[in-house]
C-alpha cells in the first residue's frame, strides 16, 4: 500500500491532529485528500499484502496515527457491511405471479394514474423507470417538493378539497393510512362523526366502564327517604358501631363538621394530611353523609380517583367494611377499575376509580354531568394522567358551576395547588402516627462504627462515565453547590462525631452506589441493639434487593428461623408478595427489603424500623438524544417523610436515613412531575381524541408544563406514525390509536395483527408490552429462570414470541385443571396473576376491535381473525409494522474467543440487549436486524423486548423504500439506512407491491372490515396473500448456501466476488 503524502498530504495530516474540518472529514471519509483514492489509501484486507495494509504510513506521527486508523476502521467496516448484505431475491415463478398480481390489481382500478403504473418485468430491465405526465417516476416515491406545496392546507376552507387530493396521490411509502383526517373543532361543530357515533351509541351504553356514569340524575324525594332511614338504621347495627367507634378516633373525624361545611362553600378545597389521619376513606362518606341527612342524598355521586389499582380496591373495601355493607352489589361504596368493576348504587354513592377510567369516561361526557363530587387523592404524586386531569377539571369547572373538587394528599404542596386554582381554601388534618425519631449517615456510623472494606478510588466522573449515567444539568448544579459546602460542614462535625465516622463519610461521599454492606451491618444493629418490631428496607431496585437479600443469606444468624425475609418488588411472584402483611409469631423479626411501593400503595403495620437508603429509580426522557434513562437519583423530602411515617404505625418507631445532614439540606421538596420527564406520545394523543385543542396550548396550562423540545418530538413521531397530519389533526389511524387503552405503537400493533389474520398471538403480545410481561425472577434461582425462558423461546430469537408461547402453554395447562396450570407456572417462573391480567386485556382489545369493525367476534381466538396465527414470520412482520422504526443492526462476532455480537441502533451507535431477553447471549442469528419495544439507558443503553426480523418484513412494514446502485452493488434501502442487495427488478417489484399494500391498509383503516380470506379474487386478500407467501417462503435463514437465490448467511464477513476495487 503507498500513502501519497506529499507536502499536501502533510499539512493535511497536521490540520487533522488538531481537529477536522467538515470537509477533510468527508476527504477521509472518501479515502483521503486530494488525489487520493480509497484504494490507496486503505488497501482492501482481502490483498496478499494485507498485513502491510494495516500499517499507518511512516510519517504519520502523534494524533495522527490514531486519526489514520480510526478512518481506516470505518472504511474495513464499511467494507465488511456491504459484503454481509442480505440478498432480497424471489424465485423466478414467484415473481411472475407477482408481476400478473400487479398488473391485475392496477387494471381493476382505472384511471390515468393507474395505466401509469405498468409494473412489467421487461420495464424494470430497462434504465428508464415509468415516469408519469410530469416526469416524476413512479418507484421514486414521495413527489418532488414543489408537487407537494400543492397538498399543503392553506385555510379551512380548502380542508375538505386537499383531503380528497390527498387520497389520490402517492402518499409516503411508510404511512401506511389515508391522511384523511378526524377535525379537531369543539364538540358541538364536530359534525363529521355525529351519524357514526350515534350508531355507537348503543354499544357504549352497554359498556360497562361507563355504567356508573350515564345515568340520568335527578332529585327523587322517595329515594332520599330511603336514603336517610338506611342510614338511620344502620346506627343501631353492631357492625356499623364498632366501625364507628374506629372511625372517631381518627384525626379526619374530629375535623367532619369544618371539612363538610368547607366543601359546601367552596368550589375546590385542597386537603392535605398527614399518614394514617383517615382523609382517604373519611372525607368521602362525610360528603355523602351530609347529602343523605340533609334529604338531598339522590343528587349525591362522589367519584374519588386513586393512582393505583390496588388502593382503588382496598380502600372501597375499606370503606363498605365501615357502613356494614359488601362493596358494590348495589350498596352505598364500589370502585371501578380496568376491566373490573363493582359498582355501586346509581344515586347516593361513592365510586373509587383509578385516574384513567376518568380520563375514559370524559370521552363519552366531556362535562361528567352525572358526578357531584369530583376527589382526587394521592396529587402529590404527580403523575401524568393526574396532571392532565387537572387542568382538564379547572376548564370544566368554568362550565360546572355546580361540581365540587376536593384535592387531597399525605405530603401535598398545598399552596402549590391552592394558587392554581384560584387560591382555593386549604385544610390541613394531622396525623395519627406514634412519634419516630431519625438518624442520619453520620448517625448510622457512628453507632454501628462501620468502616468501609472495598472502595471504588477511581474519581466520581470517571465511575459516572464508564457506567453510562448521564446527569442533567439541574444535578451537576447541586452537586457542585453540595461539594462547595462539604468542607464547611465536615467543620460542623468535627467534636460530635468520631474521627473515623468523619473519615469514613467522605469515603462513602465518592461513591453514588449505597453501601448494602452498611445496611447489612445497620440491619444487624437493630437486631442486636433494639427492641422486637418489622424492619423495613427501602432500596432503589431489583439489584440492590437481590444483593443485599443475598448478603442476608450469605450471615448464618439470618438463616435461621428466627427471620422472615421478604423481598418486595413488581418482578416478584404475588404470592410472595402477600406475606409482606402477615404477622409473624412471636421471637421471629421480618424483614422487608422494597422499592418505594411501600411508601404509599401499601401499609405493613407491623413495621417499627425504617432503613432509607435515601434512592429512587426515576425515569427521564432526554430530548436531545430521544431516549428514556433510569437512574437512582436522591428522594425528595416528599419521598423521606413518607419512608419516614411508615415507621410509627404502631408504636414509636425509628427511621434511618443514609444520606447526610448536607445532602438532607439539598434534597428537592418534591419528585419532578412526571410530564416533565416522559415521552408524551400518547398523552397527546388523549389531547386530541378528548378534542382539547391544539396540543403545545393546552399543556401550557399545565401546572409544571413540559418543554416545548418534548412537545414537539411526541408531535413529530405521532406524525410519522402517521396518527396526526401536519395540521396535528387525528387521522383515521391516530383515532382508533387514541381510542385504544395503550400507547401508540403497540396501537398500531394491535391493528395490524387483526387486519393480517394473526389476532390472538399479537394480542398476547400487545398486553404484555403494555402491562408486563409474565415471568418473574425468584432470588437465588436465575440461571433456571433464564433456562426456562429461553427453552419457551423455542429458538425463535425473540422475546414477542417467547411470551407468546407461554400463554399458550398456560392456556393448554389451564383446561387440563387448576393443579396443572399452577404446575405449569411453578415450573417455568411464570406469574399466574399477571397471565390471567394479560388475558382480560386481550379480551378488552378486541371487544374493542369488533366494535369499530376490524373483527367480528369479541373473542381473540376466533377462526376468522386466526387464519395466519401459527405463522411466525408473519407475527414477526406485524411486530415491524407495530414498533417500526425501532431497529438495530446485528454485527456478528470476529473473536473465537469471544463471540457474542454487537447490536448497533442509527441514533446511538452501540448498544446491548437487555441480559432478561432470550437473545442476550445468542451468537448466531439467521439474519442481521433487530426490532425492539423500548430503548433505555442504565449502566449502559439496553434494548428491552426483541425479536430478530427478516429483509422481506422491513421492506413491506417499514420505512421509505429507495432503490439505487452502491458502486458494483444494485441495492433496496429501507429510510437510506437498512439497505439490501436485490436486482433492480426485483426492487422495483417488492416496491409496487408495497404501494399496494399501502393502499390495502389505508382503505382498511378509513373503513374498518375483516379481510375475506375465503375470496381469493378480492384485492385486498390477492395483495395480502402474496405478501405472506414472499415473507414465509422466499426467505432463507442461516446456513442456506443458494446465495444466487436467497442470500448468504448473514455471518459471512468476506465475499471475493465483491471486493470493492
Amino acid at each position: 500500500m503507498s500513502y501519497r503524502g506529499g507536502p499536501g498530504g502533510g499539512r493535511r495530516g497536521r490540520r487533522g491532529g488538531r481537529g477536522f474540518g467538515d470537509g477533510y472529514k468527508e476527504r477521509w471519509e472518501r479515502g483521503g485528500g486530494r488525489g487520493h483514492s480509497r484504494d490507496s489509501d486503505f488497501a482492501s484486507p482481502d490483498r496478499s499484502d494485507a498485513g502491510q495494509a494495516d500499517r499507518h504510513p511512516p510519517h504519520l506521527k502523534g494524533r495522527e496515527i490514531g486519526l489514520w486508523y480510526a478512518r481506516y476502521g470505518a472504511v474495513r467496516r464499511k467494507q465488511t457491511d456491504r459484503r454481509s448484505r442480505a440478498v432480497v431475491q424471489m424465485d423466478e415463478a414467484r415473481e411472475q405471479q407477482i408481476t400478473e398480481l400487479l398488473n391485475s390489481v392496477q387494471n381493476d382500478h382505472p384511471g390515468p394514474e393507474r395505466h401509469r403504473r405498468n409494473v412489467s418485468t421487461s420495464a424494470s430491465h430497462s434504465s428508464s423507470s415509468p415516469l408519469d405526465k410530469d416526469g416524476h417516476c413512479y418507484f421514486d416515491g414521495d413527489l418532488p417538493e414543489e408537487k407537494n406545496v400543492k397538498i399543503e392546507v392553506k385555510s379551512e376552507e380548502l380542508e375538505e378539497e386537499v383531503c380528497a387530493a390527498q387520497k389520490k396521490m402517492p402518499q409516503k411509502s411508510q404511512r401506511y393510512f389515508s391522511m384523511e383526517v378526524v377535525k379537531d373543532e369543539t364538540p358541538d361543530t364536530w359534525d363529521d362523526e355525529e351519524e357514526q357515533e350515534k350508531e355507537k351509541e348503543k354499544f357504549r351504553c352497554k359498556e360497562k366502564d361507563l355504567e356508573y356514569l350515564l345515568q340520568e340524575v335527578s332529585r327523587n324525594k322517595t329515594q332520599d327517604d330511603v336514603l336517610k332511614t338506611d342510614l338511620q338504621r344502620k346506627k343501631s347495627d353492631r357492625k356499623y358501631q364498632e366501625m364507628l367507634k374506629f372511625r372517631e378516633k381518627l384525626p379526619a373525624f374530629k375535623m367532619r363538621e369544618e371539612l363538610v361545611e368547607l366543601i359546601n362553600s367552596n368550589h375546590v378545597v385542597v386537603v392535605s394530611g398527614e399518614t394514617g389521619c383517615g382523609k382517604t376513606t373519611q372525607v368521602t362518606q362525610f360528603i355523602l353523609d351530609d347529602h343523605i341527612n340533609q334529604g338531598i342524598g339522590s343528587l349525591c355521586r362522589v367519584v374519588c380517583t386513586q393512582p393505583r389499582r390496588i388502593s382503588a380496591i382496598s380502600v372501597a373495601e375499606r370503606v363498605a367494611a365501615e357502613r356494614a355493607e359488601s362493596v358494590g352489589n348495589g350498596n352505598s361504596c364500589g370502585y371501578q377499575i380496568r376491566l373490573q368493576s363493582r359498582l355501586p348504587r346509581k344515586q347516593g354513592s361513592v365510586l373509587y376509580c383509578t385516574t384513567g377510567i376518568i380520563l375514559q369516561w370524559l370521552r363519552s361526557d366531556p362535562l361528567l354531568s352525572s358526578i357531584s363530587h369530583l376527589v382526587l387523592d394521592e396529587v402529590h404524586e404527580r403523575n401524568l394522567q393526574s396532571d392532565v386531569l387537572l387542568v382538564i377539571v379547572k376548564d370544566l369547572l368554568r362550565v360546572r358551576q355546580d361540581l365540587k373538587v376536593i384535592l387531597m394528599s399525605a405530603t401535598l404542596n398545598a399552596e402549590k395547588f391552592s394558587n392554581y386554582f384560584g387560591k382555593s381554601p386549604m385544610i390541613h388534618i394531622p396525623g395519627l402516627a406514634f412519634p419516630v425519631e431519625e438518624f442520619l449517615l453520620e448517625d448510622v456510623v457512628e453507632m454501628t462504627r462501620y468502616y468501609p472494606q472495598k472502595q471504588d478510588r477511581r474519581p466520581s466522573w470517571k465511575k459516572r462515565f464508564m457506567e453510562g449515567h448521564q446527569t442533567r444539568p439541574e444535578k451537576e448544579q447541586k452537586e457542585a453547590e453540595y461539594k462547595e459546602s462539604w468542607p464547611c460542614y465536615a467543620g460542623t462535625l468535627q467534636g460530635k462525631y468520631s474521627d473515623n465516622t468523619i473519615e469514613v463519610l467522605e469515603m462513602l461521599d465518592n461513591d453514588e452506589k449505597i453501601d448494602l454492606d452498611l445496611v447489612l451491618a445497620l440491619i444487624r444493629y437493630i437486631v442486636l441493639s433494639e427492641e422486637e418490631g418489622a424492619i423495613l428496607v427501602f432500596l432503589p431496585g431489583w439489584d440492590n434487593i437481590s444483593s443485599l437479600n443475598d448478603l442476608l443469606m450469605a450471615q448464618q444468624m439470618f438463616r435461621s428461623d428466627r427471620f422472615v425475609i421478604i423481598p418486595l418488588h413488581s418482578l416478584m411472584p404475588t404470592v410472595n408478595q402477600t406475606q409482606v402483611f402477615k404477622r409473624p409469631p412471636p421471637g421471629v423479626r421480618k424483614i422487608v427489603i422494597a422499592t418505594n411501593i411501600a411508601e404509599t400503595s401499601i401499609t405493613i403495620d407491623d413495621v417499627v424500623y425504617v432503613i432509607d437508603g435515601g434512592k429512587i429509580k426515576e425515569t427521564h426522557f432526554d430530548t436531545k438524544n430521544n431516549i428514556s434513562t433510569m437512574a437512582a437519583e436522591w428522594v425528595s423530602l416528599a419521598n423521606a417523610k413518607q419512608r419516614r411515617g411508615r415507621a410509627g404505625r404502631v408504636r414509636p418507631g425509628k427511621c434511618y436515613h443514609l444520606y447526610n445532614g448536607l445532602r438532607a439540606s439539598l434534597l428537592d421538596a418534591y419528585q419532578l412531575p412526571e410530564i416533565m420527564r416522559t415521552p408524551l406520545e400518547e398523552l397527546c394523543l388523549q389531547i386530541k381524541v378528548l378534542k382539547l385543542g391544539q396540543i403545545a396550548e393546552f399543556l401550557r396550562k399545565a401546572l409544571d408544563p413540559p418543554t416545548e423540545k418534548a412537545v414537539g418530538l411526541a408531535i413529530q413521531h405521532l406524525i410519522n406514525l402517521n396518527a396526526l397530519d401536519h395540521s396535528e389533526n387525528l387521522t383515521a389511524l391516530g383515532f382508533h390509536l387514541a381510542r385504544l387503552p395503550v400507547e401508540p405503537h403497540i396501537g398500531k400493533l394491535i391493528l395490524f395483527g387483526a387486519l393480517l389474520g394473526c389476532l390472538d398471538p399479537v394480542l398476547t403480545i400487545a398486553a404484555s408490552l403494555s402491562f408486563k410481561d409474565p415471568f418473574f425472577i425468584p432470588l437465588g434461582k436465575e440461571k433456571l429462570a433464564d433456562m426456562r425462558r429461553r427453552t419457551l423461546s423455542r429458538n425463535s430469537k425473540s422475546d414477542h414470541l417467547t411470551i407468546v408461547n407461554a400463554f399458550k402453554g398456560w392456556e393448554e395447562a389451564k383446561q387440563r385443571g387448576a393443579r396443572c396450570k399452577m404446575d405449569y407456572c411453578w415450573d417455568n417462573f411464570l406469574s399466574d396473576n399477571t397471565l390471567q391480567m394479560l388475558h382480560n386485556m386481550k379480551g378488552q382489545f378486541a371487544e374493542h376491535l369488533m366494535r369499530v369493525g376490524f373483527v367480528s367476534s369479541p373473542d381473540p381466538k376466533e377462526p376468522k381473525s386466526n387464519v395466519n396465527s401459527e405463522n411466525e414470520k408473519l407475527i414477526k412482520a406485524v411486530i415491524v409494522a407495530g414498533l417500526y422504526p425501532k431497529v438495530a443492526m446485528i454485527r456478528p462476532p470476529h473473536n473465537k474467543k469471544r463471540p457474542e455480537v454487537k447490536v448497533y441502533t442509527q441514533t446511538d451507535g452501540k448498544v446491548c440487549i437487555h441480559p432478561k431477553s432470550v437473545n442476550a447471549n445468542e451468537t448466531e442469528f439467521n439474519y442481521t436486524w433487530l426490532i425492539y419495544h423500548l430503548k433505555m439507558r442504565t449502566s449502559s443503553i439496553f434494548l428491552y423486548d426483541c425479536s430478530e426480523v427478516s429483509p422481506f418484513s422491513l421492506l413491506f412494514f417499514g420505512g421509505d423504500i429507495t432503490i439505487q446502485k452502491d458502486e458494483d452493488q444494485e441495492t433496496i434501502a429501507i429510510d437510506k439506512w437498512i439497505v439490501f442487495r436485490s436486482p433492480a427488478r426485483i426492487a422495483h417489484l417488492v416496491k409496487s407491491l408495497k404501494k399496494e399494500l399501502d393502499g390495502l391498509l389505508a382503505e382498511k383503516i378509513s373503513n374498518p372490515a375483516p379481510v375475506d380470506w375465503h375470496n381469493r379474487q378480492s384485492k385486498d386478500c390477492a395483495v395480502i396473500t402474496a405478501i405472506i407467501d414472499l415473507i414465509t417462503t422466499q426467505e432463507k435463514p442461516t446456513g442456506s448456501t443458494n446465495t444466487e437465490g436467497h442470500g448468504r448467511t448473514w455471518k459471512s464477513t468476506r465475499d471475493e466476488n465483491d471486493e470493492d476495487s
